[in-house]
């Protein structure tokens, strides 16, 4: 028989041996969310989760290498250290960056030591190469002039501390400006879950330089308006010769947003929705009234009259006479286009031929001066070339090539208007900034502006800034201590100055004379006219139509100097040489004027960089200064297009959301907004 006393004893220790060898095994102190696609030489967001978070102490490092290593020493490269001692453990950063190197080897894990060994380790990874990323990137790495944004390079040259993640998603954002690039950003901010922004905008609208202009007090629905701001887009080019079609890429991204918004609104308010309509460019019809010429019979010639028109022009005179203008300008464009790179590279992708354009000197001198280069007089080059920037020259050449164009029904504010359900419960009116400042203790920034019903000054601080604001108005701001170089830009950049005249006639009587005119603009060299632009939209329409009888540049300055009845009469007097008295006859008296430097919200209507300074600035837009980014058209490779507004917003969300290590974010509107020149 057996001891009894002995029984107990071993029942009870076995029963315990199993009870451990049953127990879960307790889990690492950290485990790893496996980041997804992983591919070399690209930035990444991986997540982890704590077990016990208030275990933890001292130094957290992370490394990637081969899978169970017992030593971070040992690993193919550090990703990032944090010291947990500095969090609270409910504030513990969940998220870091990983700057993945070019030689990473695939099949290697992510892991966590700490001087106690390993806290965790990731499943095993498979690091490849993004054959996206390297068919898109035109560029060396921090090439503002290639790949538009290179978001990698932009993290490389971030202090080693900011590889963590911690809370940034309810970082407070000040968006300045309700135009385009600011509307964008909002509604870019909001699509990745931040949503602790809001828009300061001086005026009492929102859209910016988009301005239809409804005459006579009439609705959209009623087809009396027109554009005094922006007026169509590009849609593609087809060669004459081949009836090869290319399709204008850049302005897509106009489109894009149109069907973003509309899917937005159309359960909320189906009156937002934006719908797009034919454009005419250009017709055979419209009036091209140059040098006081007219046909025999006394009428003013059309565009299709004109080669035949000069050929019967007399050359006695020793002045350039317009045949040999159109000459000197056929050699001159022949010479252009080989040396600028051809059409098709800047409707494919600005980007790569803005990058080709840097290399081949195209920003260093004007067309005048390329033209001067190529053997051409003074006069040749005076009738065909500009001081401008030879850069600017190519991609407006491509984009007025285009043979198909769009604009949107009822107007092109109602591209504007389709934010209004994602900005107005976030957007104050009539905040006209005065200042900017940067604490550099606590690292925010604040807005300030002038109360004028209280007369006090007023602030509002926030974490980050973007300014999308054009620079006419900024250089009238106090600003911190920036950089020379942005500071230069601010205060120098060069401006075009644009004015238009809408005028009101009691019908569409071009459409109704011979040769009717459906849509197109024409040119004129009377003085202060420029083009005149006829309606698109309802052709053959009855009741009243809007002309916009005056579009010009190089004169804005000077017009800007006339009153408004004196600058609406001049325009009224060229309508009636033109068109004869029925111009006369059918004007209402009614019209809208628009001088764009006279608007304290522009103060200019598009940048127009003089030589050098595109080259110059271009690279401190791709910078963040004192937690301040800038944003706009003029920020943008190329100016004066609603697409540049917008990629411009793109490009400086991308910005905004790595330096917070946001890579996720970032590369999800990468992907999604036609961002193929952004490499992240």
């Amino acid at each position: 028989m057996k001891d009894s006393t002995l029984v107990a004893p071993l029942f009870l220790a076995a029963a315990a041996a199993r009870l451990v060898s049953a127990s879960p095994t307790p889990l690492p102190p950290i485990s790893f969310v496996n980041p997804g696609q992983v591919h070399r030489g690209g930035a990444h967001n991986f997540h982890i989760a704590y077990d016990k978070p208030e275990a933890l102490s001292g130094d957290i490092i992370f490394v990637y290498g081969d899978c169970g290593i017992d030593q971070h020493s040992v690993a193919h490269h550090e990703v990032g250290r944090l010291t947990s001692n500095q969090y609270k453990r409910d504030d513990m950063p969940t998220r870091f960056v990983w700057l993945t190197p070019e030689d990473a080897p695939t099949g290697g894990c992510l892991h966590a030591f700490s001087d106690l060994g390993v806290l965790g380790m990731s499943d095993p990874l498979t690091v490849g190469h993004d054959a996206m990323r390297k068919r898109n990137t035109l560029a060396a790495l921090n090439d503002p002039y290639g790949a538009w944004f290179d978001g990698v390079a932009y993290l490389q040259a971030k202090e080693p501390e900011a590889s963590f993640v911690a809370g940034k998603k309810d970082q407070k954002i000040g968006i300045i400006g309700g135009g385009m690039s600011g509307l964008m950003t909002a509604l870019l901010l909001d699509s990745v879950g931040i949503h602790n922004w809001e828009i300061s905008e001086s005026s009492h609208r929102i859209g910016g330089r988009l301005h239809t202009s409804y005459l006579n007090g009439t609705k959209p629905e009623d087809y009396q308006y027109q554009e005094m701001g922006p007026m169509r887009f590009p849609v593609s080019l087809t060669y004459a010769g081949t009836n090869e079609t290319l399709e204008i890429q850049d302005h897509k991204l106009v489109f894009q947003v149109a069907d973003v918004l509309n899917e937005m609104n159309k359960d909320k308010d189906p009156a937002l929705q934006v719908k797009f309509i034919p454009w005419i460019q250009s017709n055979p019809n419209t009036y091209n009234y140059v040098g006081g010429l007219r046909n025999a019979d006394g009428t003013t010639p059309r565009r299709s009259q004109y080669p035949e028109l000069f050929a019967n022009v007399s050359t006695g005179s020793t002045a350039v006479e317009p045949s040999e203008k159109a000459e000197a300008a056929e050699g001159a464009l022949e010479h252009f286009i080989d040396f600028s790179g051809k059409y098709e590279l800047s409707a494919k992708n600005i980007f790569k031929a803005h990058k080709q354009a840097m290399e081949e000197g195209l920003h260093s001198f004007s067309e005048s001066q390329f033209l001067r280069a190529q053997g051409l007089g003074f006069n040749e080059t005076s009738a065909v070339g500009g001081t401008g920037t030879l850069w600017d020259d190519i991609y407006d050449d491509v984009y007025f090539s285009a043979t198909t164009w769009k604009t949107i029904d009822k107007g092109l504010t109602r591209l504007a208007e389709a934010f209004h359900p994602v900005v107005d419960n976030k957007i104050t009116y009539g905040r006209r900034i005065n200042k900017l400042s940067y604490d550099e203790k606590t690292k925010k920034t604040s807005v300030h502006w002038y109360n004028s019903k209280s007369s006090t000054t007023e602030m509002k601080t926030y974490d980050k800034t973007i300014v999308a604001v054009p620079f006419s108005v900024v250089r009238l701001w106090r600003l911190p201590t920036f950089g020379s170089v942005i500071s230069e830009a601010i205060s120098g950049l060069g401006y075009s100055y644009a004015c238009k005249v809408a005028l009101l006639y009691k019908t569409r009587f071009w459409e109704h004379i011979a040769n009717p005119i459906f849509g197109g603009c024409g040119n004129t060299d009377l003085p202060g006219i420029g083009s005149t632009c006829y309606p698109a939209y309802k052709i053959n329409a009855t009741g009243p139509g809007v002309m916009l009888a005056s579009y010009t540049t190089p004169t804005g300055p000077s017009l800007q100097s006339m009153s408004e009845a004196d600058h609406v009469g001049m325009v009224q007097a060229g309508m009636v040489e033109i068109h004869g008295d029925i111009a006369a006859q059918e004007y209402t008296g009614k019209y809208d004027r628009v001088c764009w430097g006279l608007d304290p919200h522009q103060a200019g209507s598009w940048a127009s960089p003089y030589t050098g300074q595109h080259e110059k600035y271009m690279p401190e837009y791709q910078k963040m200064h004192s937690n301040h980014i800038f944003i706009g058209e003029h920020t943008s490779v190329n100016h004066a297009w609603i697409f540049s507004a917008l990629e411009s917003a793109t490009r400086g969300t991308v910005q905004l959301l790595l330096e917070d290590g946001l890579v996720d974010e970032a590369k999800e509107i990468v992907n999604k907004w036609m961002a193929r020149w952004i490499s992240v």
